[in-house]
């Protein structure tokens, strides 16, 4: 007949630690069963009733009882030992993997504030450089556009401007700063329309358009062109 006994108390009977038990069942040197999920050291009877387990000697003298409590010591340390190595190992692969993801984050910011940086740089350069009003092109507009107006025309345009008390026609405006793509046009007339209904300053309606006076004109090409970008 055999007897079930936990590995806690066949460790406790023996006088070795739990740690011990278990290399020793993992080793093959103690016999065991698994019941219902769950480890067992198997002793006979006999074996149960003298803390002998199976595969050991049946009786002991004194000598030979603090021997084998002894070898049951060193056999504790040493698998203690063993698992303060095996921790120490899974500590290091922790502390490497840990140590080269922080490198990674430290790389990773680093092209972050680079590229936050050149961000920075960039719009305030924006905001500080003079849009160009005349080089605007626009890679949708396929379409041919026409031609540019002539000089007597212009200088009409221009005197004409110069007797209305500074302001100017949008059309006139357009023409003279060499605006010809009829999409960025038609995005300027839209926010002159806008602005006239909202009863603006520096914009009043014609009978032949919209007049515009030149800070408003400038101010509806910038916000045309970024609204644009």
């Amino acid at each position: 007949m055999e007897n079930l006994i936990k590995p806690v108390d066949y460790a406790a009977k023996m006088g070795i630690s739990r740690q011990a038990v278990y290399a020793k069942i993992k080793k093959g040197l103690l016999p065991s069963k698994n019941v219902g999920g769950k480890i067992y050291v198997v002793m006979e009877e006999k074996a149960a009733a003298e803390n002998v387990p199976v595969g050991s000697a049946g009786t002991e003298t004194g000598g030979e009882n603090v021997g084998r409590l002894l070898a049951a010591k060193e056999e504790t340390i040493a698998v203690l030992k063993e698992t303060i190595r095996d921790l120490k190992e899974t500590n290091q692969m922790i502390t490497s993997t840990l140590r080269s993801e922080v490198e990674l984050l430290k790389e990773a910011f680093g092209e972050m504030k680079t590229l936050y940086a050149a961000q920075i740089e960039h719009i305030q350069n924006a905001e500080e450089s003079p849009i160009p009003l005349a080089e605007i092109a626009e890679d949708e507009e396929t379409e041919q556009e026409k031609s540019v107006p002539s000089k007597t025309l212009k200088e009409e345009k221009r005197k004409k401007t110069e007797a209305d008390d500074g302001y100017i026609t949008l059309d006139a405006f357009l023409e003279e700063q060499g605006i010809r793509k009829k999409r960025l046009r038609k995005r300027i007339s839209e926010l002159a329309q806008e602005q006239l209904e909202k009863g603006k300053k520096g914009i009043k309606p014609k009978k032949n358009g919209i007049a515009l006076s030149p800070d408003k004109a400038a101010r509806l090409l910038e916000k045309a062109l970024k609204k644009k970008a």
